[in-house]
Parts: C-alpha cells; sequence; structure tokens
C-alpha cells in the first residue's frame, strides 16, 4: 500500500484491516426443459396431470434436475428461492398450475378464458425442504382436459419451455 501526496510522490503505508467476506461466487443453478408439439405431449393432459417437458435444454449442472426418467417432474436439490417460468400452447381455455411435491401452489395459478394461444406463468416458490419435486399441473378442479397445440400457426413443431433459477 502507499500514500501518494501532491505531485504524484508516494510513500509506502502500511495496509488497512482485512474487510468482510464477499458473497459467495459461482454459478447460478439454472435448466431448461422443453418439449416439441409434435411428437411430445400427443395425448391431453387430464384434470389433475402434469404436462410433459421430454427434453432436455441448457443447464448449469444437477442441482436442478428431471426427477428420475419422468418427463413431467423435476427435482429442486437445494433449499432455496426459484424462479419458475414456463409457457405451453393450448388449444382449449384453461389453466396450469405449479405443485410442489404435489401439492398445488395457488398462488401459481395462470389460464386463459378464450382463444387458442400460449399459457404462460412467473412465480417465485421457496422450498423447506431438501429434493423438493416440481411439476406443471392441470389444476384438479379443472374440468376440461388440455390439448397441447401441435405446430401453432405453421409448419414447423412448436415448443413448451419450463426454465428454473435458483435464486438463493
Amino acid at each position: 500500500m502507499f500514500l501518494c501526496f501532491f505531485n504524484n510522490y508516494c510513500c509506502p503505508g502500511s495496509p488497512g484491516p482485512t474487510g468482510p467476506p464477499g458473497p459467495p461466487g459461482g454459478m447460478v443453478d439454472f435448466a431448461d426443459f422443453f418439449a416439441l408439439m409434435p411428437p411430445d405431449n400427443a395425448a391431453t393432459v387430464a384434470v389433475g396431470g402434469d404436462v410433459d417437458f421430454p427434453q432436455n435444454g441448457s443447464n448449469s449442472g444437477g442441482a436442478i434436475a428431471r426427477n428420475g426418467v419422468s418427463p413431467d417432474s423435476f427435482t429442486l436439490a437445494a433449499i432455496g428461492t426459484y424462479q419458475v417460468l414456463f409457457q405451453v400452447s393450448v388449444t382449449e381455455a384453461g389453466q396450469l398450475v405449479l405443485t410442489l411435491n404435489g401439492v398445488q401452489q395457488s398462488s401459481t395459478v395462470v389460464g386463459r378464458a378464450t382463444g387458442t394461444s400460449q399459457i404462460m406463468g412467473m412465480s417465485l416458490v421457496t422450498t423447506t425442504v431438501p429434493n423438493t419435486i416440481l411439476t406443471i399441473r392441470n389444476p384438479a378442479a379443472n374440468s376440461t382436459a388440455l390439448t397441447i397445440t401441435p405446430m401453432a400457426g405453421g409448419a414447423e413443431p412448436v415448443s413448451a419451455h419450463l426454465v428454473i433459477t435458483r435464486l438463493r
């Protein structure tokens, strides 16, 4: 360390005290799971059933992962707060909701009354136990199965995505 005076003249000085440690560094935990229609989600999503996202996209490792070989459930390994984003093209009016360990999270219900467009959801959820299982569900109280729209608006298969990011 140097003490500097006028005219850029510097003299050696003693070091100051060590500061507090900074926040932990490293990678952010994230994962992208997706489906293409066709061929994924060929059958309707039954009332109380979960949307399949059978293909793996980008991810940061194993902290957020598919639950075994299941196409519709995902393990959040660490206790923490997660941002969950999803979009699914659906043919009929309907709703989708996040579940944690099979329990619907009422604050996460999204839907639409008419039209043939995407249902999109964006929520923060906090887990309280390790290895929490997350799904995107056609709510159990609904009356209609959902058709995931194939090739919406064109000749190419369309995607549905589920993006999960651990915030802390």
